[in-house]
């Protein structure tokens, strides 16, 4: 029991400080420009995270609670929505190309630590 706590705890405490990084890119850059970013960088994020070999807390704290929170999906999807046609297909493509590109770029500086 005491270590599912500590695992709670650790996913908590990372989802608190990603959510907090993420109201600061929305004051500061806000819109899809920001969820775009915010996005980007968590796939670079989780992608070096989920090929190094780092500790389980490190994971639990850093991926499975910061990088959750901190990237966003539903935003997104409202965000592509409310862009007017050709605006909204770049922003989705921009979102999965750009995405995936950090995600690869992520696992390969995580391979080559």
């Amino acid at each position: 029991m005491h270590g599912r706590i500590a695992a709670l705890v650790l996913v908590a405490g990372g989802g608190a400080l990603g959510s907090l990084l993420r109201y600061g890119v929305d004051l500061a850059v806000g819109g899809p420009a920001g969820t775009l970013l915010v996005n980007v960088v968590g796939s670079f994020a989780l992608g070096v995270l989920t090929v190094g070999l780092l500790p389980e807390r490190v994971r639990l704290f850093a991926a499975t609670g910061l990088c959750s929170s901190f990237t966003t999906y539903s935003t997104f999807a409202v965000d592509a929505i409310s862009l007017d046609g050709v605006a909204g297909v770049v922003y989705v493509a921009a979102t999965y190309v750009l995405g995936v590109a950090a995600a690869a770029a992520g696992v390969t500086v995580g391979r080559n630590r």
